[in-house]
């Protein structure tokens, strides 16, 4: 039987990535979205037009009552649910003392409350047949703290924090939780960053690139193969060298 994947902010960058390459792999693939309608609806089509399995679901993950209904749909849909991706995320770029109550909310709202949601809803059906997988997309910056990025680094060290003591408790349940750190990778979130800055970011990579959503993807689809049935509470950092 096929398995199914839910993957948050799944409408572009790394989530659209995985979302392909899950799809590509044999899974049912559930594409969650708030805004990018327009994205998320492009993506199903396409992973369709190539025969594959794939639907959309509207939520925002911080809302508990919008991620229970995505996961019940993933269930009523696909006729199963095995595998969570926490992948939707936001991020900002301020002074530590420029940082406002409604940043810091924000960011907590949708980067780490929006796992818990997803995790905890899910867990309802992982938890009975003692079989599942989940991932957790942090960063490096939740590794090593960022300048400038304080509050996004808090969220993503909490998903670290998360990973650990959820795969200990989860291990009894024969259900696997591990955490990607992406280094620099050429997505939306680089926007702001000139040609100078990019080239900077290069030359501190041993790789001596930036990295990609495929780079990403791949770990992710390699964490979710029965390769990684023995593989818990890590922290998978595809950085080219960037962290060490």
């Amino acid at each position: 039987m096929k398995r199914s994947v839910i993957i948050t902010g799944a409408s572009r960058g790394i989530g659209r990535a995985i979302a392909e390459v899950m799809a590509s792999n044999g899974f049912h693939v559930l594409i969650n979205y708030n805004r990018s309608e327009d994205a998320a609806v492009e993506l199903k089509e396409k992973l369709i037009r190539q025969g594959f399995s794939a639907d959309i679901f509207k939520a925002d993950v911080s809302k508990r009552c919008e991620v229970d209904k995505m996961v019940d749909y993933c269930l009523d849909r696909f006729g199963t649910v095995d595998i969570l991706v926490n992948n939707a995320g936001v991020s900002q770029s301020k002074l530590f003392t420029d940082i406002t109550e409604e940043d810091w909310n924000m960011m907590v709202d949708i980067n780490l409350k929006g796992a818990f949601n997803c995790t905890q809803s899910i867990l309802k059906y992982l938890i009975p047949k003692k079989k599942g997988k989940i991932i957790n997309i942090s960063s490096i910056w939740g590794i090593t703290g960022a300048s400038c990025e304080v509050h996004y680094s808090a969220v993503k060290a909490g998903l670290i924090g998360l990973t650990k003591a959820l795969a200990k408790e989860l291990g009894p349940s024969n259900i696997q939780v591990n955490c990607i750190a992406p280094g620099v990778i050429q997505t939306d979130m680089l926007s702001e960053f000139t040609e100078d800055d990019l080239n900077v970011l290069k030359e501190n990579t041993p790789l001596m690139r930036l990295g990609t959503v495929w780079d990403i993807a791949a770990c992710a689809a390699f964490l979710v193969s029965e390769g990684a049935d023995f593989i818990t509470g890590q922290v998978i950092s595809p950085n080219g060298g960037f962290v060490i």
